[in-house]
């Protein structure tokens, strides 16, 4: 979670000196050298069906989009904010997608939850304030937060296909060879001109922000679960406020404060099953 909460600062470094092509292009590369070693030390047979390809497609297609849009958000925006309204927004958007079209039934206590995420929601994307949305990232944090749902939906029902591992793997390198092609004549090897500041952020962001973030995060779920690993998801939003504090002296704002706290919340309010609301 620590890793994952300063990466926000990480990439809103990278964004003071290259253009967006570029980056997001250095970002899959590395994350696919990233994740070699890592596959090697667990010596799993790489094996891919079919049926994985689909959920591969179309999750490259997905992070590649919410790279170029989470690069711009924090561009014109602020990284803290980006690392609080992306982290908590996302899962109340899945959850009203996975509602919306598999028909679930909504129990009370996740009525209450969408409720406060739409307070929130209010309070972390300034929407009393109109000018304020679209001048900054804030308009680009929601279009992040719709396109890591369609993320998230995507890799839970791939698992059954392929190993977490291999399928992020794949997606690293599926996305850096169209990022490649996309990017290739835009004077790619303009980052061997910047300074030790930009590497360490691209660094981070690749190898340790996602590589081995993921990684830790998926050892996490065979050893504690699913569900109590991802209840420790509410602290990247702390750490991303907190790093982008002290890296680029952001301000922890009230309306990012009131906002992030009614997200959290709300978010493990929607997380409740049938039995806790029994209880």
């Amino acid at each position: 979670m620590l890793f994952w909460g300063g990466g926000w600062s990480a990439l809103k470094i990278l964004t003071y000196e290259l253009p967006m092509d570029v980056v997001v292009f250095w970002r899959f590369f590395l994350m696919s050298l990233a994740f070699v070693p890592i596959l090697f030390i667990y010596k799993k047979p790489l094996r891919v069906s079919t049926k994985a390809l689909y959920y591969i497609a179309g999750s490259t297609i997905l992070n590649i989009a919410f790279m170029v849009s989470s690069f711009y958000g924090i561009k014109y925006g602020f990284a803290g904010a980006g690392g609080v309204a992306i982290t908590t927004l996302s899962p109340i958007i899945t959850f009203v997608l996975v509602t919306l079209i598999f028909r679930k039934k909504i129990y009370n206590t996740q009525l209450f939850g969408l409720f406060l995420g739409g307070i929130g929601g209010y309070f972390l994307l300034e929407l009393n304030a109109p000018e304020l949305f679209f001048q900054g990232g804030n308009l680009y944090f929601v279009l992040c937060a719709l396109i890591w749902a369609g993320v998230t939906l995507l890799a839970q029902y791939s698992h059954v296909h392929i190993h977490p591992l291999h399928y992020s793997f794949i997606i690293a390198v599926f996305a850096t060879i169209i990022t490649f092609a996309y990017s290739y004549d835009h004077h790619l090897l303009r980052v061997l001109q910047q300074g030790y500041e930009f590497w360490i952020a691209l660094i981070y962001l690749a190898v340790f922000g996602q590589a081995i973030a993921t990684t830790i995060f998926f050892i996490a779920s065979g050893k504690l679960g699913s569900a109590k690993t991802s209840s420790f998801m509410f602290l990247v939003p702390v750490f991303a406020v907190t790093i982008a504090s002290l890296l680029l002296d952001e301000q922890i704002t009230l309306h990012l404060f009131i906002g992030g706290i009614l997200s959290m919340v709300a978010v493990y309010f929607i997380n409740k099953t049938k039995n806790d609301e029994e209880t």
